[in-house]
């Protein structure tokens, strides 16, 4: 139980830190990204919300920058609860190596669960956040008592970070359905947002993740979901994340095969990709794809070879 005096819940979705550029972003990602991270905790405290994190905090589970760290544990100060996802762990469960777990350990973030679900008033009324962090099952019925829930039963909100198959989205292999006892389950994972499915009594939400990783994000917006909680109802709200345009923010796609073809042209185009090298080797890779056709095929896979030996230190 806490004694905090919350309105309701803030859900932040995947925010994917790193130390490194991802893909073809163009800025200081992993400055940008902890500071987005810091505006939605900033923007929980004022309005007196829970922040719940949806797991992937971390895009790689270890071997994360010390200065990263040390940034999360100067914002994580204040009661932030979460899940981990499948970039928080490197085996199928978090372990001591992960550097989530130095978090959890440190009380900067509480993990919730069935078994610990986290639980306290809102707005006068009664509140339990329970938790399915990556490959953990979710609950048949909460509580998983066959006894139905009394008019004044609490509002039940669960965490997921699955594959949840929903329209928009085809790689899911969890159909929403009606969990009895719970009112909404709120899944992180999936990046884009997705519309409300209702399962009889239960809501299934996507809000979507805070981070651009990747070019094909060029029409999305990132946001936050906000729960505000009352004694007989919830209501939703998304919020916008401040954040650059597009163009200021990613490469142009990689440079495409030229017209005319050739050795002559693809030494061309790899001059021009210098001048717009991404740390991931991203555009690298695109435009490599893009023109092997145009060579023999031992020549064309002695290239590939050779890309990838250069890009495996991180660029995986």
């Amino acid at each position: 139980m806490t004694d905090v005096s919350y309105r309701g819940l803030l859900l932040i979705g995947d925010p994917h830190l790193k130390g490194r550029q991802p893909g073809f972003r163009k800025d200081d990602y992993p400055s940008v990204i902890l500071d987005k991270l810091a505006w939605c905790l900033e923007y929980a405290a004022v309005n007196r919300l829970l922040p719940a994190i949806l797991g992937d905090l971390f895009d790689k589970p270890r071997d994360n920058p010390n200065w990263m760290i040390v940034r999360l544990m100067e914002l994580l100060k204040g009661e932030v609860i979460g899940l981990y996802g499948n970039h928080d762990c490197a085996d199928p469960e978090l372990k001591d190596h992960d550097s989530l777990s130095l978090l959890v350990q440190s009380d900067r973030l509480r993990l919730v669960s069935e078994q610990q679900p986290w639980q306290g008033l809102m707005n006068g009324r009664q509140v339990v956040v329970g938790g399915s962090s990556y490959r953990h099952p979710l609950p048949k019925r909460y509580p998983p008592s066959t006894e139905q829930h009394s008019v004044s039963s609490p509002l039940v909100i669960w965490l997921t970070h699955h594959d949840i198959l929903i329209p928009g989205y085809d790689k899911g292999n969890i159909r929403p359905r009606e969990i009895p006892g719970v009112d909404v389950v709120v899944n992180g994972h999936i990046h884009h947002s997705k519309e409300t499915i209702q399962a009889g009594r239960t809501a299934w939400i996507t809000p979507g993740n805070i981070s651009r990783l990747l070019l094909s994000d060029v029409n999305r917006v990132p946001f936050v979901l906000r729960i505000d909680v009352s004694t007989r109802a919830h209501e939703l709200l998304y919020v916008e994340v401040p954040h650059r345009p597009f163009d200021e923010v990613f490469h142009d796609l990689a440079i495409e095969e030229s017209p005319l073809g050739g050795e002559s042209a693809f030494v061309t185009g790899l001059a021009e990709l210098q001048a717009r090298r991404t740390a991931s080797g991203a555009g690298l890779r695109v435009f490599l794809e893009q023109n092997m056709t145009q060579f023999a095929p031992p020549v064309a896979n002695e290239i590939m070879r050779l890309a990838q030996e250069i890009l495996n230190d991180g660029g995986k």
